[in-house]
């Protein structure tokens, strides 16, 4: 038991240990709330389509924000409390995009015009929220009380991993969700849309619209992506503070980046490889965490190293395809036989 209780305490002791006040979660509540209600009622108060070049500047100022924070960080807490937050920051930026084309997938599937698509996002987006504050302090707590379940986490990640590799968002079917198909037992539903309303009135009767059923296969996505995405934060931090707000800023940018990247799947081949990396790294980070702790910066290293490089050889195999299927064009429009008045 002693050594249980010692080998307990030298794991806590590899991670920053933080003096937060309730100061600290107001004012990074304050900043969250001010950033919804200024995208909600100012940047999308209409209803409009997201063009790619208006997603990309949306994109690029909220990882901005999330990456700004980062001094905010350092100034209250120093800097090995703002290596933890960055290294939760990008796991979380990077596990989220899977999640971006599993929503691409939703909401074709469902026919939602794309003037509607944002603010279907914004509340997936508020529920999200919500759910991961929820799994971080009870998996934080769980951690504290049962040092043995870091082992569990650790083996599901790798086993999350392993289903990376192995299988393929482009197959999966919304139509088929027993989540869904529950719902809709006890709630009636109308296949017309009204706007960006979530329920309206058909035949004097209040009924939901596609988009609720939309709405909540997002969050039943973003549930299911938080289950590996919290275990894989809580391996380079055990802070309730820099794990949830690593989580929120990562996750506030979400809707910009669906609307840059949902098309994009096919250009980046190698991101749920890369991905895979990331999620037995952190994994095995857990499962080794009693003998040997890996350090934070040597984390963030390594997470760095495996986006860039996938997004690399991914871009490097869509410009060898594009080649070949130029030089491929270009051979057979030379073997095309002349039209009989020039033979």
């Amino acid at each position: 038991m002693t050594a249980f209780l010692l080998a307990s305490e030298s794991d806590k002791s590899d991670f920053v240990v933080l003096d937060v006040h309730a100061w600290h979660w107001i004012v990074l509540l304050v900043i969250i709330t001010t950033l919804l209600l200024i995208d909600l009622l100012v940047i999308h108060k209409e209803a409009h389509e997201v063009k790619t070049k208006e997603a990309a500047i949306e994109s690029a100022v909220w990882i901005g924000f999330g990456l700004a924070f980062t001094a905010v960080i350092w100034w209250w807490f120093g800097g090995a409390a703002s290596g933890e937050y960055v290294s939760g920051y990008l796991i979380e930026k990077s596990l989220s995009i899977d999640n971006v084309f599993v929503w691409a997938l939703i909401m074709g599937y469902f026919r939602v015009p794309s003037k509607y698509q944002h603010r279907v996002l914004f509340w997936g987006i508020f529920g999200a929220l919500v759910m991961r504050a929820i799994f971080i302090f009870a998996g934080i707590e769980l951690i504290e009380r049962f040092d043995w379940v870091l082992y569990i986490f650790g083996a599901f990640l790798l086993y999350t991993a392993g289903k990376l590799v192995f299988t393929d968002n482009d197959h999966v079917d919304p139509g088929e969700s027993r989540f869904l198909a529950v719902v809709n037992k006890f709630v009636k539903t109308t296949d017309e849309l009204d706007g960006q309303k979530l329920f309206t009135i058909r035949n004097g009767h209040r009924v939901a619209t596609p988009l609720f059923s939309v709405l909540l296969l997002v969050e039943a996505t973003d549930v299911l992506f938080a289950v590996d995405s919290v275990p894989a934060v809580l391996a380079v931090s055990r802070e309730q503070f820099i794990v949830f707000a690593s989580n929120a800023f990562a996750i506030l940018g979400l809707r910009a980046l669906y609307f840059l990247l949902a098309d994009m799947h096919g250009r980046f081949a190698f991101l749920q490889e890369g991905l895979a990396i990331i999620l037995a790294f952190v994994g095995v980070k857990m499962l080794i965490h009693r003998w040997y702790h890996i350090p934070t910066w040597l984390s963030l290293v390594v997470i760095a190293i495996v986006l860039i490089a996938s997004i690399g050889f991914s871009l490097k195999m869509e410009r060898a395809e594009a080649q070949a299927a130029l030089v491929d064009e270009a051979f057979h429009h030379d073997e095309t036989p002349p039209p009989p008045s020039e033979r």
